[in-house]
């Protein structure tokens, strides 16, 4: 069934030019494939689709989360902030917010959105780790 083959992310965005901008300048991923469906950014060891859409920011939760690690948290929040990106905040059942950064005791996180409003959401620690 489908558990055996790997997922990717999509994101639905208006302007594909201004998503360029904000995926390969502001945030730094680099093309994996492009073609008239969209263009395929690498993560990691995977990627994530951003495609043409007219329901491009539609959805209100977080569509993808970066797994960033302790190490490496704060020098992502800081190149966030230097490309003027800015960070969410909303309430949380538990933990607290100290300057755009939740910390529930268990990892840290930091939310914001792409021009579309699609929420991306960098942590440090991986929930399929505690799987």
């Amino acid at each position: 069934m489908l558990g055996e083959f790997p997922a990717m992310p999509v994101l639905a965005v208006r302007d594909m030019d201004r998503a360029r901008k904000f995926y390969q300048d502001d945030l730094g991923f680099s093309v994996l494939s492009e073609g008239p469906e969209g263009v395929v950014y690498r993560a990691g060891s995977g990627g994530f689709l951003v495609y043409s859409s007219q329901y491009a920011g539609t959805n209100q939760a977080t569509a993808v989360s970066f797994m960033v690690g302790d190490a490496g948290f704060a020098d992502e929040v800081a190149a966030l902030r230097r490309h003027g990106i800015e960070l969410m905040t909303f309430d949380a059942p538990e933990g607290s917010w100290t300057d755009g950064v939740l910390d529930d005791g268990r990892m840290r996180s930091a939310w914001f959105s792409d021009p579309d409003g699609n929420i991306l959401n960098i942590e440090t620690m991986s929930i399929m780790a505690t799987a």
